[in-house]
């Protein structure tokens, strides 16, 4: 028997399934299909599941903010009780450091000040109160440990930073993706795992539905790649690549976990960090460890991956992290053995990612996401719901945009500043800050 839904979803991490609750909560019956064992199994389970407000354009800033009430409210968001209990917010701040290469996030505090986003200006004397481990010294540019002015100070210190309270972390980001999949159930949505999609159907100059790695086959008029690492492959099975100007690809990474310094209570006492003098991004990890990332300086090498065919193990990168992070905080012990997260992440050319309908009617795309966007899961669903029904409704999309109302801070973007078709956003961060 063919099974019928009136919209497929390929993806059931994050972002998947808010698109699925949201779809579900239009009157949209859902089907989301995932090749892993269950939701938020894929590069969603490997995110450091930041929530920030901080961005680089006003469009990004604006939709950050907006995510990040849906986290503090999660609980009423959801609507629903989850078996396996609520995912946690730490709702413990945010602090960046300014330096000449973010121009001192004055950008950053322009877009704040519009938006009626809170901040605090901390000077070295208050980061070394709240962080008395750090050194702030300035290594800017970050190098790799062959450098031979590797752990060589720059030029004089890292003067000040801003804090941003309304930004922390979620403790535990698959935990999140189960929460919207019995949210979207409760709607009437349902998944299906361990499944593959082999092939994008199309009838009448439309989609119809997807055929399954054991010949079965779903149809619906709308199907939405939410893909990840895996959407660039989605996109060319649809056809779907042909008036793209911006491109998806899966991008290798590393995260680092090493231990707090003796005597200091980093999990209790420190916020999540961006350190763009040593190219680093921390957050506290429960055990009092630290967890370590990369911003994506220019010294370090891309490494663009098949998502079905990469090294799962560390290598050298995970030693650059740890040492650069070390020069922040002398006191780090980096133990002999490694620890942390390999994944991917799904990044467009920009670092921005795409949430738009495509060529082929009936087919949308949730796609770049990874490395910045697991804080706007929830406001992406709800935007993408909200285009797939405009576009379903005979709108188009492409000449005339969606204005999209951002319900908690009251205030309208265009979508389709998040286009495919659009040129290359020269404001982006181009890394994982976005």
């Amino acid at each position: 028997m063919t099974e019928q839904a009136d919209a497929i979803i390929i993806g059931a991490g994050v972002i998947g399934a808010a698109v699925a609750f949201e779809l579900n909560k239009l009157g949209y019956q859902t089907l989301s299909i995932d090749k892993n064992p269950a939701s938020g199994y894929g590069s969603t389970s490997g995110s450091c599941a930041i929530i920030r407000v901080h961005y680089s354009t006003l469009e990004g800033t604006a939709f950050a903010y907006e995510g990040y009430f849906y986290w503090r409210d999660w609980a009423d968001y959801l609507e629903v009780t989850d078996e396996r209990g609520l995912a946690e917010f730490r709702e413990i701040g945010c602090l960046v450091m300014r330096t000449k290469q973010n121009n001192l996030l004055n950008k950053h505090i322009a877009l704040c000040e519009e938006l009626s986003i809170p901040f605090e200006i901390w000077d070295a004397a208050k980061i070394k109160q709240h962080i008395p481990i750090y050194d702030m010294t300035s290594y800017w540019p970050a190098k790799r440990m062959n450098d031979e002015a590797f752990g060589e100070p720059g030029s004089g210190q890292v003067e000040s930073s801003v804090f941003f309270p309304t930004a922390g972390y979620v403790t535990d980001p698959q935990l999140s993706t189960h929460n919207l999949q019995r949210a979207a159930e409760a709607k009437g949505g349902r998944f299906l795992f361990n499944k593959r999609v082999t092939e994008i159907l199309q009838a009448n100059g439309r989609m119809s539905g997807v055929r399954l790695d054991d010949g079965s086959a779903v149809h619906a008029p709308v199907v939405v790649n939410v893909g990840g690492p895996a959407s660039a492959k989605i996109n060319e099975m649809a056809g779907a690549l042909g008036d793209m100007t911006i491109s998806t690809r899966a991008l290798r990474q590393e995260v680092v976990h090493v231990p707090s310094p003796g005597g200091f209570d980093f999990f209790n006492q420190a916020p999540v960090i961006s350190d763009s003098d040593i190219a680093c991004y921390v957050r506290p990890e429960h055990g009092n460890h630290i967890l370590v990332g990369s911003e994506d300086p220019e010294c370090d090498p891309k490494e663009w991956v098949d998502d079905e065919d990469y090294n799962r193990e560390f290598t050298e990168q995970w030693t650059h992290q740890a040492y650069r992070y070390a020069q922040r905080v002398p006191s780090l012990e980096i133990p002999s053995r490694s620890r942390g997260v390999v994944d991917l992440y799904d990044v467009s050319d920009d670092w921005i990612p795409i949430y738009d309908k495509s060529m082929v009617p009936g087919y949308y795309m949730a796609i770049g996401s990874s490395g910045n966007q697991y804080k706007n899961a929830a406001i992406a669903g709800k935007m993408m719901a909200a285009l797939i029904d405009y576009c379903e409704q005979g709108n188009d999309h492409d000449t005339a945009p969606l204005r999209f109302q951002l319900p908690y801070i009251k205030r309208s973007i265009n979508a389709g500043f998040y286009s495919r078709k659009r040129p290359i956003n020269k404001e982006s961060s181009f890394s994982v800050l976005g």
